[in-house]
Formats: structure tokens, sequence, C-alpha cells
């Protein structure tokens, strides 16, 4: 149970452990607000509220603009991401590359309805990307993917299809090697992990998701280290990101 105290400042957590309270300007106290806005916004479809340069994106914009940090910082030459929905994502990072003038993605998805293939590549920046349809874990789908790489490329990798810890799993042994070093892999939705009985999720989310996926990889793969990426800018007292994406960040040494 949480409790919120606006007026004196105070946010209280009661778990099977006991009581917590934190002053509301703490680290702690952002942190059990944070879950509470996360699981009602999963409750509510936020992320389905947003849209890029005319595109439906359903990703959480704190996410997003996260991501944009890293990929300034990265600078990679190719983006890969599988999953495409409505393209929204794909269109978010080829406007990112159009203004740090480099970079081109490829967005993979096991089908890619007609409707939306027709938006993406009418869009005005669909020349930044390129679009393969089939499994994202098929190794032909692979090979084409790879086909893309020039050697020297700088690449970086966001997985975001089926979310069960055996297809993540999976996508994580076939595109960590392509991930250049300092670069990372990003097991996107690894909030199933916690929602419980929310609204839209099933029994076995607990263990089946992509954050059980992801530390399992890494702990067969020390070439990479599941960390949280640096603030560049952190003037307060935030320590963890607001985020579906916990445990997402594999980067490459």
């Amino acid at each position: 149970m949480i409790q919120i105290d606006m007026e004196n400042g105070w946010v209280s957590e009661t778990t099977a452990a006991g009581e917590q309270r934190y002053p509301i300007g703490t680290a702690e106290a952002f942190s059990v607000i944070s879950k509470a806005w996360l699981r009602s916004g999963w409750d509510n479809k936020y992320v389905y509220s947003f849209a890029w340069m005319g595109r439906p994106v359903i990703q959480l914009p704190e996410d997003m603009l996260r991501i944009q940090e890293v990929i300034y910082q990265v600078k990679p030459d190719v983006l890969i991401e599988t999953g495409i929905a409505h393209g929204g994502s794909l269109i978010f990072y080829a406007s990112l590359f159009k203004a740090m003038g480099e970079g081109r993605v490829v967005g993979v998805d096991i089908e890619i309805r007609p409707h939306n293939r027709a938006a993406i590549e009418a869009h005005e920046l669909s020349s930044y990307l390129t679009l393969i349809e089939g499994s994202s874990t098929a190794p032909d789908i692979v090979e084409q993917v790879k086909a893309q790489i020039k050697p020297g490329d700088t690449v970086m990798v966001v997985l975001d299809p089926c979310h069960s810890k055996e297809h993540v799993l999976g996508e994580l042994e076939a595109y960590a090697p392509l991930v250049s070093q300092g670069s990372y892999i990003v097991a996107t939705d690894g909030i199933m992990h916690w929602l419980g009985n929310a609204p839209r999720t099933q029994e076995d989310w607990s263990w089946n998701n992509p954050k059980n996926a992801a530390d399992e990889f890494v702990a067969q793969h020390p070439e990479f280290d599941n960390t949280q990426p640096t603030f560049p800018f952190n003037e307060g007292n935030i320590t963890e990101m607001v985020t579906y994406w916990p445990g997402a960040w594999l980067k490459r040494r």
C-alpha cells in the first residue's frame, strides 16, 4: 500500500516487511511514486497516446528520451530494431539520425501490415529506413540484417517484438554479436516482471519476460554488462530511471 501526503510532504509504502516513510523529495519517494505512476499508466494504456512525426509510438516518452541520449553518445551507423508495429520508433530514430547527419535504421517484423508499410514508406524520412519482414530469429532474416551492416559500422540493437523469455534470449544470441564495443543491445519491456495482476497480463510474466532473459544472457556472456546508462545531466536526487525497460541495457565491453 502506498500513501502520499502532499500537504506534509511524505510518502509511505507498506509491504510485508512493514512500513517505510520517506520525505517526498527523496530518491526513495520518487521511486515509489514512479512505480505507482507506471502501473496506473499501464492500466490506462498511457503509452498508446503518443506519436512521432505522424506515426504512433507505443513507448513511454521517458524511455524514448533516454534512448535519444544514448544514441547521441554512441552515434551508431546502424540501429537495428526488431518489432515495427506502426513504425513510430523507427521514424523517431530516423529523425535523430537526420539531425545528427549520420546513421540509418533497419526494422524487422514478422508481419508488416500493408497499411503500416505504406505509411512508413511514404514518410519523408523513409530514405533512412530499411524494412525486413520475417521472424527476427530466423537465420535467413538475421543474414538479411547482417547484409545491411558495412565493415567498420558502429551498431546498436533494440529488441521489441515478442517479449517471451525464450524469444528474447533467441534474439540476444542472434543480434548481440553484431553490437559494437561500447554500444548497446536493449531488451525492452522488462516491466512485465512486476505488473502482477494488472490488466492485459499473463500469470507467467513474473518469470517469462525480457528482464529475466537479459539477466540470464549476461550471466553467460561476460563481454556484456547490464548497466543503466549514466544520466548526462542530473541536478536532483534521481538515481533510477522511470521506465518500462528495467534491466534492459546490455552494454558491450
